[in-house]
């Protein structure tokens, strides 16, 4: 079928895949770079939407995402590893009861696979710290004992995100972590649609 030419340029015309062509599929495709080089943009606007959303915690899901960002910065963490740690809560708004998991489908492109497993699991391993005192079982994270990335998610929720909820501590502002969100969110490392992204 014949492209039409909308206001954001052409569309395909197929009205279910089965019908779909190389030129319908070469279209989306081009429309596809366009709106995944945006990702980074649409990640940082909503992780702005953490600013000012306390849950009753000392500081707010913003100024704790900063903070376990900038600590691991400072720490000499890479690239990937700092920008799942600033992305590590970004599901919060979305998925109140699996924020890990929102997280990581985000950042797993993008980071390597212990840094996923990190951003997936550290939900658990952060209970070792309130569990209980919430009836839940602090030791929850123990049903990942034998995981070969068990000693880095435990070290990342007792060196940079327990402990980022201080109201004194001067973090990075999220400006400063802009670049590196953009660099990083620019090289899907893997994914099915990866490939996209460099043809």
């Amino acid at each position: 079928m014949a492209d039409v030419e909308t206001h954001d340029g052409p569309r395909a015309q197929f009205r279910a895949m089965t019908e779909g062509t190389q030129e319908d599929w070469s279209i989306i495709a081009g429309h596809f770079r366009g709106f995944a080089s945006s990702v980074a943009d649409r990640v940082l606007d909503h992780l702005r939407l953490l600013d000012g959303d306390y849950g009753g915690f000392p500081v707010d899901r913003l100024t704790h995402s900063l903070q376990t960002a900038t600590r691991s910065h400072r720490d000499g963490r890479g690239e990937t590893y700092v920008v799942m740690a600033l992305l590590h809560d970004i599901g919060d708004t979305l998925g109140s009861y699996n924020h890990p998991d929102v997280g990581a489908a985000i950042v797993k492109p993008f980071v390597t696979e212990e840094e996923h497993w990190i951003c997936a699991n550290h939900g658990a391993f952060q209970g070792y710290y309130y569990f209980h005192y919430v009836g839940m079982d602090r030791n929850a994270r123990e049903a990942f004992r034998d995981h070969k990335h068990f000693a880095a998610c435990e070290e990342f929720c007792a060196k940079y995100d327990q402990a980022s909820f201080d109201p004194d501590y001067i973090s990075a502002p999220l400006e400063f972590f802009e670049p590196m969100v953009r660099r990083v969110m620019a090289k899907p490392l893997t994914g099915m649609l990866a490939r996209l992204a460099t043809d």
